[in-house]
């Protein structure tokens, strides 16, 4: 081929990638979304890490924090009962870095004294925002009338968010989930209970208690919150995608979405959706680049806790982030097999030097979302627990 054709065939291509490059953006350039605000907090950009018990630790946080496009962080929900009564483990999930603010810390609990004192405490450690969580359908947070149980308890709820409300200064925010049970749908009353006693953002997870994390959130609810209610209104539940978070937005009117297992697969999903929503070229991660994200994520956990632990956590972190890469599924399975420090490093290693060198790992698949599933709340206390004594 001659030095023409050569330059010529060389334009094609760089016109081609140039139109895919407009194109990909043109795609996502029609949802226009604003930050908001809760009180004088900016939310900017408008995405929230949704908190996950046994996840959303001071080391997931900060990882995540630092890939970009997130708005508000929030810690795991903490139990009022072992915070006011000074359990260390309570008081560590309150620790977070200044890189994170804005900064949320989200109680639970079922006795307004404990509630308001947790609160208190909470704005005494630095946080920007206290969230009350009104949506964890585990049973053994239910049946103590925290989480999910105070959405048959109206007037408790009432009582506990008053309590709240005269015991701090910061913002008082609210994540619920659409009512107990198909038949006890009540997450507009709820939000309308919640602006009046001066709540000032409201979070919805579109299922039910006996819902659990099985089904599709309903975000329909999202949106009638949202004309019922004059406060910011923020969406949660199955958005894993750019396309899924920006289809949101725009059904719903929301404010804002929380994204929490879609972080886990995929740590750049936020900075993504900005991408999206402010016209940009959507950033994709280098191979290199998610080996370096698995090696940023075990060493935080090394410096923050002892090994076992680490490597627990870690394997925590693979079991969804795994699944979008070739072979994910096998380099797991390594992982989960991996008893020390030196075994998880090599096998990171001897994966990722695959793949570069152009080679198949296992059986070269990539899973999709139904091959796997994360419940949060107290089963995902129990993945940790779990792969720890793998």
């Amino acid at each position: 081929m001659c030095l023409v054709q050569v330059f010529v065939s060389s334009m094609l291509k760089l016109h081609t990638t140039i139109k895919q490059n407009e194109k990909s953006k043109s795609k996502f350039t029609t949802v226009s979304m604003k930050p908001f605000k809760v009180r004088n907090i900016e939310i900017n950009p408008p995405l929230i890490l949704s908190p996950m018990a046994g996840v959303t630790d001071y080391s997931f946080r900060r990882l995540i924090k630092r890939r970009g496009g997130i708005g508000l962080t929030v810690s795991e929900f903490i139990s009022v009962e072992g915070l006011t009564r000074n359990n260390p483990k309570s008081k560590r999930q309150m620790r977070f870095d200044p890189e994170e603010r804005p900064f949320a810390v989200q109680i639970f609990g079922g006795q307004p004294e404990r509630m308001a004192t947790a609160a208190e405490m909470a704005e005494e450690g630095g946080a920007d925002i206290l969230d009350v969580n009104c949506g964890c359908p585990a049973p053994k947070v239910v049946k103590n009338g925290g989480g999910s149980g105070l959405l048959r308890d109206l007037p408790r709820l009432e009582t506990i968010l008053k309590e709240i409300k005269k015991s701090i200064s910061i913002p008082l925010t609210l994540k619920l989930r659409t009512g107990y049970s198909d038949s006890t749908i009540n997450c507009v009353e709820v939000a309308k209970i919640a602006e009046a006693v001066g709540v000032e953002h409201i979070q919805l997870h579109g299922r039910t208690k006996e819902q659990g994390y099985k089904g599709l959130a309903n975000w329909d609810l999202v949106k009638a919150i949202k004309e019922n209610v004059s406060i910011p209104v923020s969406g949660n539940g199955d958005v894993t995608s750019i396309e899924n978070a920006l289809k949101r937005f725009k059904e719903t009117g929301c404010d804002g979405i929380l994204i929490g297992r879609g972080a886990m697969q995929n740590p750049w999903i936020f900075r993504q959706i900005q991408d999206a929503l402010e016209g940009r070229e959507i950033y994709q991660p280098s191979l290199k680049e998610k080996q370096a994200v698995l090696l940023e994520f075990f060493e935080l956990l090394r410096e923050d806790m002892p090994e076992l632990p680490a490597i627990g956590k870690m394997k925590q972190l693979a079991g969804q982030f795994t699944k979008g890469l070739v072979g994910g599924a096998q380099f797991r399975q390594t992982l989960y097999h991996s008893h020390s420090v030196e075994e998880v490093l090599d096998n990171i290693g001897i994966y990722f030097n695959t793949l570069s060198q152009g080679e198949t790992f296992g059986d070269g698949l990539i899973e999709t979302d139904k091959d796997l599933e994360f419940d949060s709340c107290d089963v995902a206390s129990n993945i940790c627990e779990t792969t720890v004594a793998v």
